[in-house]
């Protein structure tokens, strides 16, 4: 039986899940400001989104290398600086005097998002007992969830009554306050032997690594696929009204929190099933995402599902990272692990742009079930039995 977890290591991992709300609530944030800061500057729409854009292949080209750089500083001190970095970013974007320098200011905050990602997951199972790894890496997925429900909301709102402007300020000034109550309340960890260049191309041929990166490319190609045009496809195809769209988006994130609870309940004794389950409801749910559009339940139900295997994934994967590499190694392993996910997200969108242009949005259900039967490929062909043939188990 487990023991419960001290208040020494619940208040840091509070501080870690506060984090994860604010680096995922910045990064979708100006979707919802896009139209705000288009007219702010002159310009259209479109031309401003390649600010989206460009922020996640920032994080999915830098994540190795700004983890190369950093990973023989101290971990506190590494996560204060990462900090300290999007606070900047976020005060700079909110100040930023013309496109460019807004531009400049968010691959700033891209920067300390591909770093934070790398640290997050290892510094949360090593502040808490053995045996709570998968509690700590639902507490940071939490905060995910419910930037999803919460965080966009509630940065429109800030926007539309103040200016997008003071979105971001009001974001750099919350996150000041958690870099402060980090710097309060994180314990100061053992470092060990730091990783270095020449260990790379060891941890490159890790199986655990090269499964993992694979299933992330598929795994989040095929979610973004839909969930980038989801909005539109409920309007459109489902025919949801704007406040039943709401309350959907609502309710896919509150599925993302019971996505992490039900992570942390089984993933230790039902490694595998958990990992298949995840695996098949994905492909279930892009199979079925257009013959669902025609009954509202069975829509909403989709959309449910949808959102909490999206949290169970992503948890699964660090702790497969973690599980599977030396602790000195972990944080790279999950730079590496971040980066293609966040190309992945790339991907997957570019992919359902290009359906939607071509008036096929109705089918990006169907595009994103390729990319799903591809990940469940890559599971059953390589991952499972190497996994198995290492180390015995499933």
């Amino acid at each position: 039986m487990r023991t419960s977890i001290p208040v020494s290591s619940l208040y840091p991992l509070l501080g870690l899940s506060a984090s994860a709300f604010l680096f995922n609530t910045s990064e979708f944030m100006p979707i919802g400001l896009l139209l705000d800061i288009s007219q702010s500057f002159g310009m259209s729409p479109g031309h401003t989104g390649i600010m989206i854009t460009l922020y996640a292949w920032f994080v999915g080209f830098l994540s190795l290398p700004l983890m190369l750089a950093t990973c023989r500083m101290a971990p506190k001190r590494l996560l204060l600086f990462t900090m300290a970095l999007f606070v900047i970013g976020q005060a700079g974007s909110g100040l930023a005097v013309n496109f460019p320098m807004l531009v400049a200011f968010r691959i700033v905050v891209a920067c300390a998002h591909s770093i934070f990602w790398a640290i997050v997951g290892p510094l949360a199972t090593q502040i808490v007992p053995r045996g709570h790894q998968p509690f700590a890496l639902s507490m940071v997925a939490t905060g995910t969830s419910i930037a999803m429900i919460l965080g966009l909301p509630l940065g429109r709102l800030i926007g539309l009554a103040l200016g997008w402007r003071m979105t971001f300020l009001f974001l750099s000034f919350v996150s000041l306050l958690d870099m402060a109550y980090l710097w309060r309340i994180f314990p100061v960890l053992t470092q060990g032997a730091p990783f270095t260049l020449h260990d790379l191309p060891g941890l490159l041929r890790n199986p655990i690594v090269m499964g993992v990166s694979f299933l992330a490319l598929l795994y989040a190609g095929s979610y973004f696929t839909v969930y980038s045009y989801i909005e539109p496809f409920l309007e459109t195809v489902a025919h949801f009204s704007a406040q039943g769209i709401t309350w959907t988006l609502v309710f896919l994130g509150v599925c993302g929190i019971g996505g992490s609870a039900v992570f942390s309940r089984f993933y230790e004794a039902r490694r595998q099933p958990v990992f298949y389950f995840e695996l098949g409801a994905l492909l279930a749910v892009m199979v079925l995402f257009l013959p669902a559009a025609s009954f509202r339940p069975t829509m909403l139900l989709c959309c449910m599902v949808f959102g909490m295997i999206f949290t169970m994934f992503g948890t699964t994967m660090q702790a497969e990272l973690i599980r599977g590499c030396p602790q000195a190694a972990a944080p790279v392993a999950m730079a590496i692990y971040s980066g293609i996910f966040n190309v992945g997200i790339a991907s997957g969108t570019w992919l359902g742009g290009h359906l939607v242009s071509r008036d096929l949005l109705s089918y990006i259900g169907f595009a994103g079930a390729v990319l799903a039967v591809g990940a469940t490929l890559v599971a059953l062909c390589f991952y499972v039995p190497k996994i198995k043939a290492g180390s015995g188990q499933p």
